[in-house]
């Protein structure tokens, strides 16, 4: 992944009616990174997006898209830019393949090729010559994607992108933005509610609570120990001298009795001496599983259980 940064975020504030909606938040970007936003109920990060693409103004700040400014070169920034914004704006009394026609006359370059190439990536082949007051919500969304990446942009923003789609679909757009990321480049920030497919899909993601900038993190930090130490679960019998077989084989090691066996905080080259250690002490091991915390998890540490957009 490249650290040459596509989206750079500085002081990014909203006020409205002396309330301060987004304060002060600042994050970069870089260039084929899939970048999540999460936030509780009324966070800001809709609020957020809606600046980021020019859709209200800041009170203060700068967004750099490029380089260009937001604020100053409106026009030349949003060329690199492709956004659905809480729901893909459609002309229903058209056919889908009619509206990418529509759209594809207000961008310079754009071929039928890439038309039919947005269409296949979308899977929409069999319905895009329908009208699109027919589609259901998912298929909405599946033209919504295809109409916002039309042009290649160099960023893609997508406002709970998942709305409406099946657990394929969501599967399929999560693969696509993954595959966009790595082979064009593309940098692309997610906002979504379920929080076990930006686990899947983000690099790294923002979390924001009452407009402010919480922590930016890779995810991979976020579901695994910082020390590189992991919770393991193991389910063993009898519990208590598994326990004590464990505390013996690695005093360091921080161990709690279980329903069942029990979990220790242990290296990842640790586990299979432990359970050979198990095993000559003749205690049963019925299974071993990590039991690090989720992104989830991590989320509601992080926002004390606020409830999630």
């Amino acid at each position: 992944m490249s650290q040459q940064s596509v989206v750079q975020l500085r002081n990014v504030t909203k006020r409205i009616g002396g309330k301060t909606i987004v304060d002060s938040l600042s994050f970069d970007v870089p260039k084929g990174e899939v970048f999540g936003f999460l936030g509780p109920n009324g966070a800001g990060k809709t609020t957020t997006i809606r600046m980021m693409v020019g859709l209200i103004s800041m009170s203060a700040g700068e967004v750099l898209v490029n380089g260009l400014s937001v604020n100053k070169q409106f026009e030349q920034a949003m060329r690199h830019v492709g956004a659905i914004v809480e729901n893909p704006e459609l002309y229903k009394f058209l056919t889908g393949y009619q509206n990418l026609i529509h759209f594809a006359r207000m961008i310079p370059g754009v071929t039928r090729e890439r038309i039919d190439e947005v269409v296949a990536l979308v899977k929409l082949e069999n319905r895009i010559h329908d009208k699109v007051k027919t589609y259901s919500l998912g298929m909405r969304q599946r033209l919504g994607v295809a109409q916002a990446i039309l042009h290649k942009p160099d960023v893609l923003i997508l406002d709970e992108p998942t709305n409406g789609l099946d657990p394929e679909g969501i599967r399929e757009l999560r693969d696509y933005l993954r595959q966009l990321s790595k082979e064009e480049g593309t940098a692309i920030i997610v906002s979504s509610h379920l929080l076990s497919e930006m686990e899947l899909m983000c690099d790294r993601v923002a979390v924001i609570q009452n407009g402010k900038l919480v922590d930016v993190r890779p995810v991979k930090d976020m579901v695994a120990p910082a020390s590189g130490a992991l919770e393991v679960a193991f389910v063993a019998e009898p519990a208590e001298r598994a326990a004590q077989v464990v505390a013996q084989a690695l005093p360091e090691a921080s161990v709690s009795l279980q329903p069942g066996g029990f979990t220790a905080f242990v290296g990842y080259e640790d586990i299979p001496g432990l359970i050979r250690a198990l095993v000559l002490a003749d205690i049963r091991v019925y299974g071993v599983k990590a039991a690090s915390k989720t992104l989830e998890d991590q989320f509601l540490e992080m926002t004390r259980g606020g409830q999630i957009v």
